[in-house]
């Protein structure tokens, strides 16, 4: 199946969770991340649940806390 994992189509195999994604995609800090699946957030709880499908759309997202100096 091809979905497609921060802006790039990729090919993977039928079954792929989100947790398994995270860990081929080698993300860094995969405690940190946030993901998007098809626009809609996933709870960290559910990306070992979370099966993905022909023409999903994936984003991994890093939130930063700044402030003013």
């Amino acid at each position: 199946m091809t979905i497609t994992v921060a802006g790039e189509k990729k090919s993977c195999g039928a079954g792929l969770s989100i947790a398994r994604l995270i860990a081929l995609e080698n993300v860094e800090t995969p405690e940190y991340v946030t993901v998007s699946l098809n626009d809609e957030f996933v709870e960290q709880g559910a990306f070992q649940s979370t099966v993905l499908h022909e023409g999903d759309s994936v984003e991994f997202l890093y939130f930063m806390g700044g402030g003013q100096i």
